[in-house]
């Protein structure tokens, strides 16, 4: 016991009544002494020396084998979390999140998209016509509420698959080692690495890639991976992208959409570090986590949890986007003289109301007679590739003005509708297959050069490309307004997505930066790229864009300072001397 414990031992027999003198030592005196002037904190050396005792008896009493045992966790591990391979490795991972989320989840969009169309659009249109609903609530109806659903019934297939996949992720064990992997890059803009998946997400739809910042562990950066997300070129975007690489760069269209994908992850990174500086108390915060073990997942639990993140994002956004939805499409329908059925026509309330705007957008290169780019702009915040319909809509109906053609309105056909629909899904999980190597879709790009090729392989009329050559501003104001598409107001999906997650205020808040920011870099572009033509109107514009961004990041800032000072409640023990 002695050994033991180094304490002195004395053997006494207490019932021999014997003199206790002989533990009457100075020894404790003196020690008490020298503790006069010691100001070590006495809780930490007395853990310490506990800790240091324990550890020598167990030490003395435990026998532990010549060799340690690794696990299956630490030889698989070695190479997850390698200096050389993590990277790698993580990278291959996101790379099946792609392929698996937007190709086969994608493969599905038509399917859903049709079928909703069919059963709420056009079949509410049809039963509402049959019992003599008016044409303005058959508007509000079919055309809005119904829309509004068709627009999150295309959301779903790639949502679901999303959050299968990181919820495989999760139940496996690596979601804790990929943001192992990426800690130490986004900790430069104030992230933990668990926030890169949600950011890689936002290139395939930025919808996923928000509600996936749920993931995330705090407040702020569930806060700053939202208005960063946005930034990403999602593929909705790509479309767009496509068209005007095709009308205006046939030749290094390719270029093009890869700077524009830059540009938006320089913007994210920027909107990042701008929060950075505004969350300032989490600035030194330290990123701890306990990796598990690997396991094999529980298909129950796929199930449920896959589907609670599908309801909660059916339920919590589709309200926004049905109410968005709902409004944009009765202005987009109802005429100036007051009929209705007027969709992407000249007559309707809203190119109407994008003519009266236009003189908005005339710093970034659209002039009057281009009110139909306007037009786009306001139908985009309905989805990003509503923007290539509306513009090959309104363009080729210009174009064909003098010719007084018409489309013919097909009968309602239920069962055919569905069938069509479901015709789909052999397609598209085919043409998933063919283009296993390229989930963002980049292979549009390939038909770039020829404008027939583009035209087919986007679905629109070739007559849209030589109308909007004449009425953009050359390769200066196509690509302002590029820069608009990329930068701009979120759809509504996104905006539902942001209320769901991170709230109202931070929803506006994204959707009023990332368009003034749009609005800023698409003027200060093409004032510069156009100065030689008006140097006085251009040095004033860019000064006004200078400005105006001055104001969008102390706003930001002070928003973001503000509310990181009630985001997290801190509640207080009485009688608790730490607190206190």
């Amino acid at each position: 016991l002695k050994e033991s414990l180094d304490l002195s031992i004395f053997a006494d027999a207490a019932n021999q009544y014997q003199p206790l003198d002989k533990f009457n030592i100075d020894y404790p005196k003196a020690q008490i002494k020298q503790l006069e002037n010691d100001n070590k904190a006495v809780e930490l050396l007395e853990a310490k020396t506990r800790f240091d005792a324990a550890s020598k008896i167990a030490n003395a009493a435990i026998t532990h084998a010549s060799s340690f045992t690794k696990t299956i966790s630490d030889n698989v591990d070695r190479w997850v979390l390698g200096s050389w391979t993590g990277v790698p490795i993580f990278l291959m991972v996101i790379y099946s999140l792609f392929l698996f989320s937007i190709n086969f989840g994608g493969s599905l969009i038509d399917f859903f998209d049709m079928t909703a169309g069919v059963i709420f659009v056009d079949g509410m249109r049809e039963v509402l016509i049959n019992i003599g609903v008016p044409e303005f609530a058959q508007v509000v109806i079919a055309d809005g509420v119904g829309g509004g659903i068709q627009v999150v019934a295309t959301f779903i297939p790639i949502i679901a698959s999303l959050y299968l996949f990181l919820t495989l992720l999760e139940e496996v064990g690596y979601m804790a080692r990929a943001a192992f992997v990426m800690d130490k890059f986004m900790r430069r803009i104030g992230l933990s690495g668990k926030a890169f998946i949600p950011l890689i997400v936002g290139f395939g739809c930025n919808v996923p890639g928000i509600m996936a910042a749920r993931t995330l562990d705090t407040h702020r950066e569930r806060v700053t991976t939202v208005m960063m997300s946005p930034f990403m070129s999602c593929g909705a975007r790509l479309a767009v992208y496509a068209l005007f690489a095709a009308a205006f760069f046939p030749v290094g269209g390719q270029n093009i959409v890869f700077a524009l994908y830059l540009i938006g992850v320089i913007f994210a990174i920027f909107t990042g570090l701008i929060l950075k500086r505004a969350f300032k108390e989490d600035e030194t915060s330290d990123f701890l986590m306990e990796l598990p073990g690997y396991q094999l997942p529980s298909l129950r639990n796929l199930g449920i949890n896959t589907w609670n993140k599908l309801k909660g994002f059916v339920v919590g956004a589709g309200k926004v986007i049905v109410v968005v939805v709902t409004l944009i499409n009765v202005v987009n329908s109802v005429g100036m003289d007051g009929t209705f059925g007027n969709q992407d026509s000249e007559n309707s309330a809203l190119s109407a109301l994008a003519q009266t705007v236009t003189p908005v957008f005339e710093p970034m290169g659209i002039h009057e007679d281009n009110w139909p780019a306007t037009v786009g702009i306001v139908t985009g915040i309905l989805a990003k590739e509503v923007v290539v319909g509306t513009l090959d809509s309104l363009y080729s109906n210009m174009a064909a003005e003098q010719s007084g053609t018409s489309e013919q309105e097909a009968e309602y056909d239920l069962l055919g509708g569905l069938g069509e629909a479901l015709a789909t899904v052999p397609v598209n999980l085919g043409d998933a297959l063919d283009n296993i190597s390229d989930p963002l879709g980049l292979s549009i790009l390939d038909d770039t050069h020829s404008q027939d090729l583009a035209a087919a392989s986007q679905e629109v009329s070739t007559d849209t490309f030589g109308v909007m050559v004449s009425r953009f501003d050359g390769k200066a104001g196509a690509f302002a307004y590029l820069l608009f598409i990329l930068l701009y107001f979120p759809c509504v999906a996104a905006l539902g997505a942001m209320v769901r997650e991170v709230g109202r205020g931070w929803a506006t808040i994204g959707a009023l930066w990332s368009t003034g920011l749009a609005y800023v870099v698409a003027v200060t572009f093409y004032q510069t790229a156009t100065f030689s033509q008006h140097p006085t109107s251009s040095i004033f514009w860019i000064v006004f864009s200078v400005a105006l961004l001055g104001v969008s990041i102390y706003m930001l800032m002070r928003y973001g300072s503000k509310t990181s000072k009630t985001s997290i409640p801190i509640t207080t023990i009485s009688n608790c001397r730490h607190c206190e």
